[in-house]
């Protein structure tokens, strides 16, 4: 009798399968992940940004203020990293809500002060 050691064709495309089907059940779950990332990101931006404008208001006076003049190496905020190709309100309005547009090119994100 001859015996030869390795694996048969079958038991190889077993494995495969199994690790098909792990996959796809896995991707979901990552991609829920890093959505929930991405929202907590630009929610936290928003909220460095109603900080910033909240300080701009009681240091000049006003009630509005472009993004400009809360975004630069010499203002409030040094820098605004976007995760997800989100697009920030022009302007403040004092204790009117920031909407964020475009996260991740379909959500919409409301941050109310």
């Amino acid at each position: 009798m001859h015996q030869s050691k390795g694996f048969t064709l079958v038991e190889i495309m077993i494995v495969v399968v199994i690790i098909g089907l792990l996959a796809a059940m896995a991707i979901p779950a990552f991609q829920k992940v890093r959505q929930a990332s991405q929202d907590k990101a630009v929610l936290n931006n928003a909220r460095q940004l109603s900080g910033a404008a909240d300080q701009y208001y009681l240091e000049n006076g006003v009630s509005t203020v472009s993004i400009n003049n809360l975004i630069g190496t010499s203002n409030y905020v040094k820098s605004l990293n976007l995760v997800a190709n989100e697009t920030y309100p022009g302007a403040f309005t004092q204790g009117v809500a920031i909407t964020i547009a475009g996260v991740a090119g379909v959500r919409t994100i409301t941050y109310a002060p």
